[in-house]
This record gives structure tokens, C-alpha cells and sequence, in this order.
């Protein structure tokens, strides 16, 4: 599978507030860019908190580009992804609607009426990592979710964030291409969201190649490679 990252962050590498609040770090040039990397994708993944924070919908913006996949006999929208240890999602979250497909990746842990809410509100649950097990841990296991992705057909992942998803993807190497847009604002806050939180690495870094970069709105996308996932 192809792994693609794609985030918004300020100069100082925030991706929100301190209070975790929903900023506008883009503007419409980019938002078009993010609207035809989704487009060519055949799965947009995000975290829970995600979910919880934004309630995003995670469609195609553009009708063109909808039926443009729907004349190559693809969705008209990328199935979308929650990496959802404990059944969080709220049933009635925007991203449970009937517009695309909605794969929900629980642990083992999660309580079983909230993978029955889940199920009953429209979304296909999928149970990786299960409660206590060496694999899991109680979270899911990410590396076996994007397995069970794979065998339902995704062969080129979107994974939109979070912080702690972004920073999953890359401990497990799973990264394959990285684009980021830098807008033109501090943010600040020692502990407001970054692009890769988490634990963070301290031996065997990711290393990246700088392949391109282009200026949009008031800020500039750059867009990496993974060279050596660090593993």
C-alpha cells in the first residue's frame, strides 16, 4: 500500500491551539490541492480525536472530480477511516454518513455496545490489536489495520492526521510521502499539536527528500519522499 501524509501547519509547526481548537492555517488554493490528493486516493484515515475535535466529513469538495472517479468505476468519494481504539466516534458524527464507505479500526478493548452503536449507525467495524495482548495493548495495532484495509481493496492511503496518528504512521514506517503546508502564522504553545506527536523518535530517524515545493495562498506546500523509514 502507498501512504500518503498530507497536513496544514503554522511556521512554528502547530497544527492547532493549545486548546486544540479547529484554525484555519490554509486558504482556498490549498484547499483544492488536499481536495485532488483525496481524490486520487482510495482511503482517507484520521484519529479519533480528529473526529471528536473538527466532526470532519472527509468528501470530495469538487463534483468533477467525484464523477470523474465514478467514470473510472471507482466510489464517488474515497472510503474514509477512523483509528478509533475504544469506540469513541459519536454515532451521529458527519463521518458516518451514507456518502462513502466508513471503516472504524478498534482494539480488541472497545466496549462491545459501542462497536454494535457503531455497526447500527453505518460503520464497518474492524477489531486490530485486541485488550492486553502484546500486539495491541488495548490500542490498535496500526500496521494490522492498514493490512485489513488493503484486503478490502485500499491500495493508496490519505492519512490526514492527527499529530499521534502521523507520528504511528512513521514508527511503524509506513510513510511513503509526506506534504505539508506551512501557513504564514505563529501559533505557539508548548503544548499545542505538532505533525508527528507521540513519543517522538530518539535513534533511527525517518529521513525524507525534499522533492518539491510550491507557493499557494500566503504559505508554501512541501513535499517529501520517504527515504529511510528509520526501522
Amino acid at each position: 500500500m502507498h501512504v500518503v501524509v498530507n497536513a496544514a501547519q503554522s511556521v512554528d509547526g502547530k497544527l492547532a491551539t493549545r486548546r486544540r481548537e479547529q484554525l484555519r492555517i490554509s486558504g482556498p488554493e490549498d484547499f483544492d490541492r488536499v481536495d485532488r490528493v483525496r481524490a486520487a486516493a482510495d482511503a482517507v484515515l484520521v484519529g479519533v480525536g480528529t473526529v471528536l475535535a473538527d466532526d470532519p466529513h472527509l468528501t470530495l469538495d469538487e463534483e468533477d472530480r467525484r464523477v470523474e472517479r465514478l467514470r473510472n468505476g471507482r466510489p464517488g468519494n474515497p472510503a474514509r477511516v477512523v483509528v478509533d481504539s475504544a469506540g469513541r466516534t459519536p454515532t451521529d458524527a458527519r463521518i458516518l454518513d451514507d456518502a462513502a464507505t466508513t471503516y472504524v479500526l478498534v482494539s480488541g478493548g472497545a466496549p462491545p455496545e459501542r462497536r454494535e452503536a457503531l455497526e447500527g449507525a453505518g460503520a464497518e467495524v474492524v477489531v486490530v490489536g485486541a485488550d492486553g495482548d502484546d500486539a495491541g495493548e488495548g490500542h490498535v495495532d496500526l500496521a494490522a489495520g492498514i493490512d485489513a484495509l488493503a484486503e478490502r481493496g485500499v491500495d493508496r492511503l490519505m492519512v490526514e492526521g492527527g499529530g499521534e496518528i502521523i507520528y504511528s504512521c512513521f514508527e511503524v514506517g509506513l510513510v511513503d510521502e509526506l506534504h505539508v503546508y506551512v501557513g504564514s502564522m505563529v501559533i505557539g504553545g508548548r503544548d499545542a499539536p505538532t505533525l508527528a506527536d507521540g513519543e517522538g523518535f530518539t535513534e533511527s530517524f525517518p529521513r525524507l527528500d525534499l522533492v518539491d515545493t510550491e507557493r499557494l495562498d500566503d504559505g508554501i506546500v512541501l513535499s517529501y519522499e520517504v527515504v529511510d523509514r528509520g526501522s
